[in-house]
């Protein structure tokens, strides 16, 4: 869901966006294909309306760059510990890096093997999982992809932060389009429509964030934890989801978990620690493979010929990327502030 956008916002062409972050990555000593690769991820998040997670993070990025505690230059080294199974130690590198670089690893598996797990440790946030899953599909294989975050989501039946808001992908091949894309957070919202929030003066929805009491909330400034997904009655099934990720993404590659991670807007100083799991399925290994993009294709026209049309997952963030190919990227006003902070603190022309 797209997040609203506060008035007085300016529309930028994506590729002016683009090359001015890359730019300003480079500026804090990232190699230029990082620099490049990160500055497309968070371009292209934005142009799907996940506003949460796009360039709005790019200060924040930027400041922990600066800081020491993400690493421009990671040295990362990947392990692998079976036919189908490696580690990825990421060297407090930024996490969008670190992510692309183990999905690749988890894409060469399942090439030899039919089915690549990495496990991801010592990273930091990674954008929109999304990304990685889709990068998959998009060469022929289905996609999976979970990362945990720090304490920012009550668990269900608790008064107080616990989980992060630990996002599950899954993402299909499709035969004529883009993947199928399941790209999902398992509260209410991504902690980041918070931050977004408070930096704007926007209300949040109601029902989705507590307060300091254990009340819901609509005040962004007042809330200090989302809640799960699934509401007062069915938040249940959300806690459990993240429980899930948080097991697979902490405990099993050795990195912390829940209360235990360092807070991504806490002490800039502090390397999170964060991990990640990725999981790349060669569909040809299995009855249906070879004919499975096609049978996607099919299952979606399927789909849209039902009363009401329901649409593929993924579907609407590709109908926000053509609007937004066409009338530009929406920047708020306080967000192009941060913008022309930054780019006269490094010496690179402000897009905004």
């Amino acid at each position: 869901m797209s997040q609203p956008v506060a008035p007085g916002s300016q529309r930028v062409p994506a590729e002016r966006l683009t090359d001015w972050a890359t730019h300003l990555l480079q500026a804090v000593d990232m190699p230029a294909d990082d620099a490049a690769l990160l500055a497309g991820s968070l371009v292209q998040t934005n142009l799907w309306g996940i506003d949460s997670h796009g360039l709005a993070r790019l200060p924040h990025y930027l400041d922990r760059i600066t800081r020491g505690s993400i690493k421009a230059r990671p040295q990362m080294v990947f392990t692998r510990s079976g036919p189908g199974t490696g580690q990825l130690a990421g060297d407090q590198g930024q996490g969008i890096v670190v992510a692309f670089r183990a999905n690749a690893h988890a894409m060469d598996l399942a090439r030899e093997a039919g089915i690549g797990a990495v496990g991801v440790s010592d990273s930091s946030h990674c954008g929109a999982i999304g990304l990685y899953t889709r990068e998959a599909a998009r060469h022929g294989f289905i996609g999976l992809a979970f990362t945990h975050a720090d304490s920012i989501a009550a668990p269900h039946g608790g008064t107080r932060p616990f989980f992060g808001t630990n996002p599950i992908a899954i993402a299909f091949p499709r035969e004529g389009a883009e993947p199928v894309c399941l790209d999902m957070a398992t509260t209410s919202i991504p902690w980041n429509r918070v931050m977004n929030a408070r930096r704007e003066g926007h209300a949040l929805p109601p029902d989705v964030a507590i307060d300091a009491g254990g009340r819901l909330t609509t005040d962004a400034n007042a809330a200090i934890a989302v809640t799960p997904l699934g509401g007062e009655s069915y938040g249940h099934k959300g806690y459990a989801l993240a429980l899930m990720v948080d097991l697979l993404c902490g405990p099993l590659n050795g990195a912390p978990f829940g209360r235990q991670i360092p807070p991504m807007f806490g002490d800039l100083d502090a390397p999170r620690r964060i991990g990640a799991f990725f999981i790349t399925i060669d569909p040809r290994r299995f009855a249906g493979g070879a004919l499975l993009p096609a049978v996607v294709a099919q299952v979606a026209a399927a789909l849209a010929a039902e009363p009401g049309s329901p649409r593929m997952p993924g579907d609407p963030e590709r109908e926000h990327e053509a609007a937004r190919r066409r009338d530009g990227i929406p920047v708020e006003p306080v967000l192009a502030r941060q913008f022309r902070d930054w780019s006269e603190r490094l010496g690179v022309a402000a897009p905004v």
